[in-house]
């Protein structure tokens, strides 16, 4: 068993926080979301997350140079982010933190540039998001927009979740099984 020394502790990154009401306004403005690593395997999260996310009305495209041009829940495939024949709002790394860099160039090369770069669970490179940030971008680490969405709107409570919103307003039901959602203009 190894233990952590003092040194190794203090050298360890500092814990992210972000506000409810900064990651609400991005889950509520983006429609457009390239997902970097999407898979076709039925019990990969990032499929889930893929099929969470077209139910609530983004526009999701799955990002995965050895399925490109089949298609993911009736989703195009690209092999890389400069394929995608459209502008994305936001890139949701479903990769590991070491690839963060490589991804974070691709989507500085795009015109427009994407508004948000969303790190998944686990998922943490401080200096290319410095880099991003610095182009203008949002950047979220080591966060889950699928988790955060159901926090904020009021799904995952269903299940028994603390979800750390307390709110006197009833959720607004959209169209499906426990359809709650931040953005209701998508749920009509």
């Amino acid at each position: 068993m190894s233990v952590q020394t003092s040194t190794e502790a203090s050298a360890s990154p500092a814990p992210l926080v972000y506000s409810d009401a900064s990651i609400r306004k991005i889950l509520s403005e983006v429609k457009t979301v390239a997902m970097v690593g999407a898979s076709a395997k039925e019990i990969r999260p990032s499929y889930f997350v893929l099929k969470y996310m077209l139910a609530k009305g983004f526009r999701v495209i799955p990002i995965n140079p050895g399925l490109a041009g089949k298609e993911i829940l009736g989703q195009t495939v690209y092999a890389d982010l400069k394929s995608v024949p459209e502008p994305i709002d936001m890139v949701d790394v479903f990769r590991g933190s070491d690839a963060v860099p490589g991804i974070v160039e691709e989507a500085l090369s795009l015109d427009p540039l994407p508004r948000v770069i969303w790190m998944q669970l686990t998922v943490r490179h401080d200096e290319a998001a410095a880099k991003a940030e610095a182009a203008g971008m949002t950047v979220i680490m080591d966060r889950c927009p699928k988790i955060e969405y159901g926090r904020l709107s009021g799904e995952i409570g269903w299940n028994g979740v603390n979800s750390r919103v307390l709110s006197s307003k009833k959720p607004k039901l959209g169209k499906g099984y426990q359809s709650f959602g931040l953005n209701t203009r998508r749920m009509d």
